[in-house]
Formats: structure tokens, C-alpha cells, sequence
């Protein structure tokens, strides 16, 4: 469903929609979520935001709000008690919605994996579209994985517009 207004002519309609497509492309907003993990894989999200690591140069900002964020940046082994509460911050996210799972336990459940309160990965509660693995991952693997994402949006875009 289109956010463009009806009406527009074909040639408008066509430019908002490039536009907003260029806009998470170049300057995508991302929320943290933590689901139950042992704050190493936090440290190491924060430690992007920092001036050495300068994640801000690729256009990404950190939001405090779902419902204005296009990237989900998960960390943790899903808990039974944060299963509910990670699927609701994921449905308040506007579409296209990306969801990115950082850490061994995000990605697998890690050591936690087989506890009784652990559900498992984040797949396994959301779909992710970009996996880090690492205990905990360095801040160069986080950018890593979070500019592969967006050069994969980028190249879906191209192909789309050659298809």
C-alpha cells in the first residue's frame, strides 16, 4: 500500500515514491531492541554510535520510537518474556520494515539455547533480513552487515527498475 496521496498524476506518484525509497536507502533510522542478552552485543551497538566508529557517516540514526524506525537492530536470545513485546515493537514499524539480528544468541539462542525460558533466535519469533554473528560481534562487523543490508535494498531497487 502507497503513503502517496490518490489523485497525483503517474510522473508525481512515481518521483514520491523514488524519493522514499532513496530516503531508507541513504538514511535509514534504526530502533534497538534488547530481548533478554547479556548487554556485550549493546556495548558494541552503542560503540558504533561513538566518533571513532561513526555509523552517522552511512546516514543511519538511532530512534527511540518503532513507528519511526526502518531497521530493527535485535540483540539477545528471544525470552518467553520479551517474545510478545519484540513482536509488537516489530508490528509498529511502517513497511518496509528490515530487522537485523546481531550476536551468536540472536542469531541461534547462543549459550542460552535450551533454557526454559528461552525461545531461541529472533527468527524464530520475526523474520531478519541480515544475520552478525559474534560474541559479541565488533563494531566493524555491525557496520558491516548494516551496509550490506542496505546495498541489498539498493540493488533490489536496480533490479526492479530493469525488471
Amino acid at each position: 500500500m502507497s503513503d502517496v496521496p490518490a489523485g497525483l498524476p503517474k510522473a508525481w506518484t512515481k518521483m514520491l515514491e523514488g524519493l522514499k525509497t532513496w530516503s531508507r536507502i541513504y538514511s535509514p533510522w534504526a530502533i534497538h531492541f534488547n530481548s533478554g542478552s547479556c548487554n556485550g552485543c549493546d556495548i558494541e551497538i552503542l560503540a558504533t554510535l561513538t566518533p571513532r566508529y561513526d555509523v552517522e557517516r552511512f546516514g543511519i540514526k538511532l530512534q527511540g520510537s518503532p513507528r519511526h524506525a526502518d531497521v530493527l537492530i535485535c540483540t539477545g536470545p528471544v525470552t518467553l518474556q520479551a517474545r510478545d513485546r519484540l513482536k509488537r515493537v516489530y508490528d509498529q514499524m511502517p513497511d518496509p520494515k528490515f530487522v537485523i539480528a546481531v550476536g551468536s544468541c540472536a542469531t541461534s539462542g547462543g549459550v542460552f539455547q535450551g533454557c526454559y525460558n528461552v525461545v531461541g533466535g529472533i527468527d524464530q519469533v520475526i523474520p531478519v533480513n541480515a544475520f552478525i554473528p559474534g560474541c559479541p560481534p565488533r563494531p566493524e562487523a555491525i557496520i558491516d552487515g548494516v551496509v550490506k543490508l542496505l546495498r541489498s535494498l539498493q540493488v533490489k531497487k536496480v533490479t526492479e527498475k530493469t525488471g
